[in-house]
């Protein structure tokens, strides 16, 4: 039997941690894991507190902010699973969910990694994720599939490759990780589970989703409101994706895309918005992708406004 390292990253958001937590010691069942939570930089340090209440759980603590990317790192480091599931700590399990994935890794072993299907917790009959479309390189786009449709089973049977896992829970074989490499710190928010795929991918592994597997996401099924952080992260970061997995031919399409297509129309539509703080936003996204390497560990962005 294989051991799963569960990992999850808590910002500032100790509540929702402990009912991830809660959530996990009611509903599994899979007598080999073991469970890390890294406390990523939050202004109340809960690792003393939790060390106590959870002694079944491995604390690592952080005194900075690393990001999503690096807050997994930590932990990925750190575990001892065959199997590693990251989770965002608002989402919440369900029966069986680690058995399924563990049964797609060890059936499968061209499998890297594999998402289940997430339905959103507050619209518990509405799907979120059951896979993703290929990526479209020449101009960053692709599809989520079955967002915001009802959960009829209807991809129930749809069981095998797809474009990328979801960020908020995947199951990922350390062997991949060896190849691959761990998730690129430098995207910090956005794209890098994207990124990680497209890494995996040309390690010689296959992604999967796996739908008959659930997990509930907490995240709003409405679309949250913009801000200065996100548009510029979310922007930096698409170039950045771009220039670090797309063919050359399509990097140039995407350029010109972008500039003369995407820039001008979200120029127009902060204006009609209302939101003018967000146009410097995007331009200095566009700054610094030309300003520096796609390796580059200079975030762009001042921790302290994070």
């Amino acid at each position: 039997m294989k051991k799963v390292s569960v990992i999850t990253v808590n910002y500032n958001q100790p509540k929702v941690t402990e009912e991830l937590l809660q959530s996990i010691f009611s509903t599994n069942t899979y007598p080999d894991i073991e469970i890390l939570v890294v406390d990523n930089g939050s202004k109340t340090n809960s690792v003393p507190e939790w060390n106590q209440k959870y002694p079944d759980v491995r604390f690592i603590r952080s005194e900075e902010n690393l990001g999503f990317a690096g807050g997994n790192n930590l932990a990925i480091k750190a575990a001892k699973g065959d199997y590693l599931f990251l989770v965002n700590n608002d989402t919440e399990f369900t029966a069986g969910l680690i058995e399924a994935l563990v049964r797609i890794l060890d059936q499968n072993q061209q499998v890297g990694m594999v998402s289940p299907k997430i339905r959103f917790h507050q619209q518990p009959d509405t799907l979120q994720y059951a896979g993703f479309t290929s990526m479209n390189f020449n101009t960053a786009r692709n599809a989520c599939i079955g967002e915001f449709e009802k959960d009829k089973g209807q991809y129930d049977d749809k069981t095998g490759p797809t474009g990328f896992i979801h960020g908020a829970a995947v199951m990922v074989r350390q062997q991949a990780i060896a190849k691959a490499g761990l998730m690129a710190e430098h995207f910090f928010l956005y794209y890098e589970e994207m990124d990680w795929c497209e890494r995996v991918k040309r390690a010689g592994y296959e992604v999967w989703v796996e739908p008959k597997a659930l997990i509930y996401h907490k995240e709003s099924i409405s679309v949250g409101k913009k801000s200065p952080l996100k548009e510029f992260f979310m922007n930096r970061n698409r170039i950045l994706f771009i220039r670090r997995n797309a063919p050359a031919i399509s990097r140039l399409i995407f350029y010109f895309h972008f500039c003369a297509l995407v820039t001008p129309r979200n120029l127009l539509n902060y204006f009609k918005e209302g939101r003018t703080d967000l146009a410097p936003q995007l331009l200095k996204a566009i700054w610094w992708n030309l300003r520096h390497s796609k390796n580059s560990t200079d975030l762009g962005y001042p921790l302290n406004k994070i």
